[in-house]
């Protein structure tokens, strides 16, 4: 009998970028001790995004993120939270856990659109990450909970 995957409640402390490289770094610190740390690249555009975020700050003009989390609000879709479920060749697998007002619903997302989505609510959604991914190097499949 395989057991349910532990999922430890996760921080965005940073989203940084190191020239020269071209790929921001987000970083996330476990809430309590140990307070192990998980870094993993995202895009520019969805860096950008999620340091907007991270510091509670607007565009100009409504970014895509900020257009869907507005959308989602006015439908009375709440975001509960953002997993951090697995990882195939270094990349992150990621799910929302929404609830709409048909019933909960799980989503598979990238990492960076999860974790703007969950800042982005009036109250921000906890952040979960497999405990297998703070563990274990290399690829970790993801479990049904």
């Amino acid at each position: 009998m395989t057991l349910p995957p532990a999922f430890r409640v996760m921080d965005v402390e940073d989203v940084s970028l190191d020239l020269p490289s071209q790929f921001p770094l987000v970083t996330l610190v476990e809430s309590e001790p140990p307070l192990r740390t998980l870094v993993f690249p995202v895009g520019l555009t969805e860096g950008t995004a999620l340091a907007l975020a991270l510091r509670r700050m607007d565009s100009p003009r409504p970014m895509t993120h900020e257009l869907f989390s507005q959308v989602l609000q006015r439908a009375r879709i709440e975001v509960i939270a953002v997993r951090l479920t697995g990882r195939d060749q270094g990349n992150y697998v990621a799910e929302l856990d929404i609830m709409a007002p048909t019933g909960r619903e799980r989503i598979v997302c990238r990492p960076s659109d999860g974790l703007v989505l969950a800042l982005r609510m009036p109250v921000t959604a906890p952040i979960l990450v497999d405990e297998r991914l703070l563990e274990q190097a290399g690829d970790v499949v993801p479990q049904s909970i």
